[in-house]
């Protein structure tokens, strides 16, 4: 289970954005991009955004999230499943602040937008309680081979495999 959490970090850690789904108050699930931060103590993954968004309303009122990540080049993707916890940890903040922040969280004037000290940053942590995950294990010359094989011959290509991950 370590070797598979390990390797499911390193595949999200070489992705930049998740597709984060919420729930909203009326059942619909809402999916909006989402930049990953770096690691902290906390949670297995983190993101921030605002307390003006209606996503802090939807993980306040049910927790429970899918974070989807895929990757063009590779046709490789992500499913995670996990239970999200708003933070407005001043010390964790500061732990995962990035410079590019500034670009997301409008100034109007005060100069603390953007920084660690913005009053309207709320951190997202997410706990993984399950993933499913496809990794490519061959080159990419051997996917084309594979996948024009498949094509011809009407057969799945084999150009990788499925892992899951669970905890409890």
């Amino acid at each position: 289970m370590k070797a598979d959490l390990k390797n499911l970090y390193d595949m999200i850690d070489d992705l930049e954005v998740a597709m984060f789904t919420t729930r909203a108050a009326d059942g619909r699930l809402v999916s909006r991009a989402m930049a990953n931060q770096k690691r902290a103590p906390g949670a297995d993954l983190w993101f921030v955004t605002s307390d003006e968004t209606h996503k802090v309303d939807e993980l306040e009122d049910e927790p429970n999230v899918n974070l989807a990540y895929y990757k063009d080049r590779t046709r490789e993707w992500i499913s995670v499943s996990g239970v999200a916890t708003l933070s407005r940890d001043k010390e964790v903040i500061r732990q995962l602040h990035a410079p590019d922040w500034k670009a997301w969280f409008a100034t109007g004037g005060d100069p603390r937008a953007g920084t660690p000290d913005d009053p309207r940053l709320v951190l997202i942590g997410v706990d993984v309680v399950s993933a499913t995950y496809f990794e490519v294990d061959k080159p990419q010359p051997v996917v084309l081979y594979e996948l024009v094989k498949a094509w011809v011959k009407g057969d799945p290509p084999d150009v990788g495999e499925v892992h899951r991950v669970g905890r409890g």
